[in-house]
């Protein structure tokens, strides 16, 4: 076994390192958030974000019962070493192995502690504090900005819309409007928030509370149609009913089959998650489908494997 100071100085020389490089790497977008450390150190198992002022220490765990306070606090005061930054900017916290039983944006107590972070001119609402996961998925920045770029002028639905970050982006590229749903009022709340903070309003862009299945059936039957659906269903969704949890099996089937009626024509549509071991399986005649996944993963993510994305193009006319 590596001696725990020689450990904790690798770490501290890998933070430092990879942090110069990326502050100057993330100027071309432009952003303040990103990635420094992914378990680079198989012995270390922790993962550094940096959000604007501030950053996110997570170690990752099976059991509770396997970390050491000491040790955690050891990690994160050489990481607010390594960043420049004051031990109190830096959360740590630990992450356990996502059980079924558990819902994934659980509220971790306290009260909100929200701050500003911004990415490629557009300005977001982050929480390091209150939940699992803090209101921006940095490994999705590639996909945000390829929403911008296409939506001009197109109806854009985001399923799963979390808090709105790819809504942001799509009305922020020219979208004539948006249409965000998700089953959770916090979530969706934080997306107007983070529209507000923009400068976005309008009744071209929608807020929908709702099970994603039920609206696509809902929507359908409306004769609803748009021109560009993106849709990133976490590990674990809320059952319609808004008070149990399941582990979708085939996430596919979950979202796919409705879809193709919501769209116009030559559209397309980005799926992506981050469970492990999926595969597209849907069947969708006149539709290409096409992985992604290597375009959408940005360089500050080491894990290949963070998400898997899929384009689906219409090859056909309606």
């Amino acid at each position: 076994m590596a001696d725990p100071a020689q450990l904790l100085d690798a770490f501290e020389n890998r933070v430092t390192r990879r942090f110069r490089h990326l502050r100057k790497w993330a100027r071309q977008f432009p952003t303040d958030c990103f990635r420094v450390y992914d378990r680079d150190i198989p012995e270390l198992a922790f993962v550094v974000d940096v959000y604007g002022p501030r950053a996110l220490l997570q170690q990752y765990a099976r059991v509770r019962e396997d970390v050491s306070d000491d040790w955690l606090e050891e990690v994160a005061q050489r990481t607010a070493r390594a960043l420049g930054l004051p031990r109190t900017d830096v959360t740590a916290r630990v992450r356990l192995k996502v059980d079924r039983r558990v819902e994934q944006h659980e509220r971790q107590g306290g009260r909100r502690t929200e701050f500003e972070v911004q990415e490629s001119g557009l300005r977001f609402l982050v929480d390091l504090e209150t939940y699992v996961d803090t209101g921006l998925f940095l490994d999705h920045r590639p996909l945000r900005s390829r929403v911008r770029a296409l939506a001009d002028g197109k109806a854009v639905l985001n399923l799963f819309s979390y808090t709105g970050s790819f809504s942001v982006f799509a009305a922020a590229g020219g979208a004539r409007a948006t249409t965000s749903v998700d089953l959770s009022n916090t979530y969706l709340e934080w997306a107007r928030r983070n529209f507000a903070l923009n400068g976005l309003s309008g009744e071209q862009h929608r807020f929908e509370r709702e099970d994603v299945r039920r609206w696509l059936e809902m929507a359908r039957e409306a004769g609803e149609r748009f021109d560009l659906i993106v849709w990133i269903p976490g590990i674990l969704q809320f059952e319609a009913d808004g008070r149990r949890l399941r582990r979708p099996a085939r996430p596919s089937s979950l979202c796919c089959s409705p879809a193709p009626g919501c769209w116009r024509r030559t559209e397309r549509s980005y799926f992506s998650t981050n469970l492990r071991g999926f595969r597209f399986e849907a069947t969708m005649p006149g539709f290409d489908v096409s992985d992604i996944s290597l375009k959408t993963i940005p360089e500050d993510f080491r894990n290949q494997s963070i998400h898997r994305c899929w384009r689906i193009a219409r090859i056909s006319p309606v």
